[in-house]
């Protein structure tokens, strides 16, 4: 969801039409939860086919997939202003969460990685915030660096201000159990 109108790296540093191989994943912007893609000339896009080892030892993505993805970006293109309300959405939680004394991980991306310390203390806090109604991922080593476990939050444009709210009341009552804040 990066650049105006959401296209990604390329069109946030203004090198749209510029990059010749283009990859990305279908997983987390738009909603397809697996798989990914790799977009270039025929010729490179037909020896990628014939060459890559995880084209050739893999399934091809589901239909349903692809079509969800396809969806998606067509529902973008005809509602820009979901880029924009995504963009509202990270900065109004990223500042919340800081203000509220928690560590996310620096950047303009919808995805919102919360520093954590240890493991366990991921792992529980994951627990404890779905236990109040808010679903985040805990990661520890060896996936991120020893001692910088965290949890991940993905914000999305169907967010209200509302589910924000209370996401972020919940980060505070949980945090504070943890003694995290």
């Amino acid at each position: 969801m990066l650049g105006a109108t959401g296209r990604g790296t390329a069109e946030h540093f203004g090198v749209l039409g510029e990059v010749d191989i283009i990859t990305s994943t279908l997983g987390k912007a738009l909603g397809g939860a697996a798989g990914g893609f790799v977009a270039g000339s025929a010729p490179l896009c037909d020896m990628l086919t014939q060459r890559s080892r995880p084209q050739l030892f893999s399934n091809a993505l589901p239909p349903t997939v692809a079509a969800s993805a396809l969806g998606a970006i067509n529902h973008l293109e005809h509602n820009p202003q979901l880029v924009q309300k995504l963009r509202d959405n990270t900065r109004y939680f990223r500042a919340a969460i800081t203000e509220a004394g928690f560590k996310p991980l620096p950047g303009e991306t919808p995805i919102v990685p919360i520093i954590v310390g240890e493991t366990a203390t991921a792992i529980k806090m994951s627990d404890m915030l779905l236990d109040e109604g808010v679903f985040v991922t805990g990661f520890g080593f060896p996936v991120v660096p020893q001692g910088q476990a965290r949890v991940r939050c993905q914000l999305s444009a169907a967010h209200s201000r509302d589910d924000l709210d209370q996401a972020i009341a919940a980060f505070k009552t949980v945090g504070t159990k943890l003694g995290i804040i």
